[in-house]
């Protein structure tokens, strides 16, 4: 298994760990504590010795691995697509925030400003969620592709859950800028679709193993 795949898969296991949460927030109102504290958390990893550090440890992505290898190999339920759609969003996103250098600047000054608050308050603080929420609502929502986020009604209109929506599609750019960094480019998504979902399986594998270690 080339570094690169290997890489990739890890990315791009982030960038739906981040879809994935958002797609339970929308419908049940709530999020998995770990995995969402592992995407807020990714965002501050700014010089990691590898791809793996950015999120923490394989069971910190353990969530993400399972949804990428089930949504790259069945989209039979509408949940699978749904997050499918997000993370394709998001990779069509970040190649926009690719061409503004100056608003990916912005970006990380912002981030690095929040700083403070999470090593103060920790990541799933909602002084830091709101504050991510604006970084996101201020950049990435002026473009004109909008993520049209679906769910319940009742638990969308919550100002927090949609401050935590918008903190995990800024987290899921992160992850989405990553994977690019180590070779991933949309028509593999295509073509090299299976050797990821089965790479993704195999370290969902090794990380549900590493829980009970």
């Amino acid at each position: 298994m080339s570094k690169s795949i290997h890489d990739q898969t890890l990315a791009l296991a982030g960038l739906f760990q981040a879809a994935a949460q958002v797609q339970q927030l929308a419908h049940q109102g709530q999020v998995t504590a770990s995995s969402f504290e592992t995407c807020i958390r990714s965002l501050f990893a700014t010089n990691p010795p590898d791809t793996l550090s950015v999120y923490g440890e394989l069971r910190d992505l353990r969530d993400g691995l399972t949804t990428l290898s089930q949504v790259l190999t069945n989209q039979a339920q509408p949940r699978d697509v749904e997050i499918l759609r997000y993370g394709l969003n998001l990779i069509q996103l970040e190649s926009q925030l690719r061409r503004r250098p100056e608003m990916l600047d912005i970006i990380g000054q912002r981030i690095n400003q929040a700083r403070h608050t999470a090593d103060h308050f920790g990541y799933s603080h909602s002084n830091l969620v709101s504050n991510l929420a604006s970084v996101y609502t201020d950049t990435i929502s002026t473009f004109r592709l909008r993520i049209q986020v679906t769910g319940n009604p009742n638990h969308l209109k919550v100002e927090e859950n949609a401050a935590r929506i918008r903190a995990l599609l800024l987290a899921g750019i992160r992850s989405a800028v990553l994977w690019h960094q180590s070779g991933g480019r949309r028509w593999q998504l295509i073509f090299a679709r299976r050797k990821v979902a089965e790479h993704a399986a195999e370290l969902a594998k090794q990380a549900n193993s590493a829980q009970y270690h």
